[in-house]
């Protein structure tokens, strides 16, 4: 009997299913694992929200962490993109991807270009997604040649990133790529999970989260360190005794004075594992919003080309922050080394019962990724949609992750109100000292305006 190419895929993808080989296949819209089902009205799903959601479903179904989701956002988002343009050469681009046929599907192409870097950044096929998604266009050759070229430019992508240090062996390794502090604001790793006293310690958690996250080549920028912040409060100072006594009385699990409010926003923004992550959060936030807007399909894939190369480099930005300046987290300096910090006022003091609202997490505090990752989306929506001051409202994506949060809307004026609530948020959860936020808010800005600015400018 002779199959069909169709039919061959689906028994293929039937039998590797069958063997454990792929994972649950990706919610579609409309149902209610699809993150676009909460935010998209009637009429407005399309290919890049489509894909869109198939990245975010998958950053939670494998409980992708922060850095790396971010990682594969850009990587995703952007071969989609490079592979449309390069059919309809809308845009010009700095990666020499090189031009399609004029005559192939670019939504085609951006689905299946996508898909491949998004397989090859989360290990994944994808094979039901692409067989779903290749059914709702008609055969054609437009078809057939958005399929090869789509192909061929995720190829030229994935050869464009290969070696650009985001393998595990190296991200997730100092191996010299950045020094450690000597004196008393030196990072270590907070919570009685990681030792206790009298009792063990283990000492080989001392390399926290992705050290060498930083050094990963930027897509944006030009290099990780390019926008990298002046150094941290000096731990003697009267400004340091004033950060500190802050965080100590709003950020604890027992603070008299965090408002409800801000105990809620502390717990929305907090967006840790087991869902899309804080650079997800704000591509969720980004699909809400533009879907009003009605671009064409070209526009839209660079919108969230550029969403998605922002918040990888921002994950880049921040992480070279956090590991060139290594500086210990609230809640480290509070229970502990309050005493070895040399600071003569006395709010400056040990409290070995501190804890913070929400869970301290393994990697140095200075500067935020939550604030540089809402800097950069804020700054980048408000420059594509040509203004900030949009009111809008929203949920959170992952109300599992906190009960407290099923059926509460957050509200905001515009989206710089957005990004610095989100960045406020990890000061009232006692996880970040208040220049950790400034600084980042600063630094993301910066980032995106320059991505904006320089990357796909649309061709003469």
């Amino acid at each position: 009997m002779t199959r069909s190419r169709r039919q061959f895929l689906s028994v293929a993808a039937s039998t590797l299913a069958l063997a454990g080989c792929v994972g649950p296949r990706v919610a579609a819209h409309g149902h209610r694992s699809s993150y676009t089902s909460q935010i998209l009205k009637p009429g407005k799903d399309n290919t890049v929200f489509c894909w869109m959601d198939t990245a975010l479903q998958q950053v939670r179904d494998q409980r992708v962490l922060t850095p790396r989701a971010a990682y594969n956002y850009g990587l995703a988002t952007a071969a989609g993109f490079l592979a449309a343009n390069g059919i309809v050469q809308a845009w010009e681009e700095p990666f020499g991807i090189g031009e399609g046929p004029r005559d192939a599907d670019p939504e085609v192409a951006y689905g299946i270009a996508f898909a491949k870097a998004a397989a090859e950044a989360f290990q994944t096929p994808f094979l039901f997604e692409r067989m779903s998604f290749l059914s709702g266009f008609p055969g054609s050759e437009a078809k057939s040649l958005g399929v090869t070229w789509g192909e061929a430019a995720a190829r030229r992508v994935l050869e464009m990133r290969t070696g650009d240090g985001s393998e595990p062996s190296k991200a997730n390794y100092y191996l010299g790529r950045y020094g450690r502090r000597t004196d008393p604001l030196r990072w270590r790793p907070t919570g009685p999970f990681y030792g206790a006293s009298p009792g063990p310690a283990f000492p080989s958690f001392d390399r926290g989260l992705f050290p060498g996250h930083g050094m990963i080549i930027p897509w944006t920028m030009k290099s990780g360190e390019q926008f990298r912040v002046a150094a941290f409060h000096d731990p003697a100072s009267p400004e340091f005794a004033e950060t500190f006594d802050t965080v100590r009385r709003l950020g604890g699990a027992d603070s008299t004075i965090r408002t409800a409010d801000q105990s809620e926003i502390a717990l929305f923004w907090e967006d840790g594992p087991w869902g899309i992550t804080p650079p997800g959060h704000f591509l969720y936030i980004a699909m809400q919003l533009l879907q009003e807007r009605d671009l064409p399909f070209i526009e839209l894939a660079r919108a969230f080309a550029l969403l998605g190369m922002t918040q990888c480099d921002a994950s880049i930005c921040a992480w070279d922050n956090k590991y060139h300046h290594d500086v210990l987290r609230p809640e480290s300096a509070i229970r502990a080394r309050a005493p070895a910090l040399g600071n003569p006022d006395p709010r400056v003091e040990r409290d070995p019962g501190w804890r913070s609202f929400i869970p301290t997490p393994e990697f140095p505090a200075y500067t935020s990724g939550h604030s540089t990752f809402g800097a950069a989306a804020a700054e980048m929506l408000a420059l594509i949609l040509g203004r900030d001051d949009i009111a809008f409202s929203g949920r959170s994506p992952d109300e599992v992750l906190w009960p407290q949060l099923r059926g509460v809307v957050r509200h905001w004026t515009g989206l710089a109100h957005m990004a610095e609530e989100n960045g406020m948020s990890r000061i009232y959860g006692g996880v970040h000292w208040d220049m950790d936020h400034s600084a980042a808010m600063t630094a993301g800005s910066a980032l995106a305006r320059q991505a904006f600015h320089t990357t796909f400018p649309r061709k003469a």
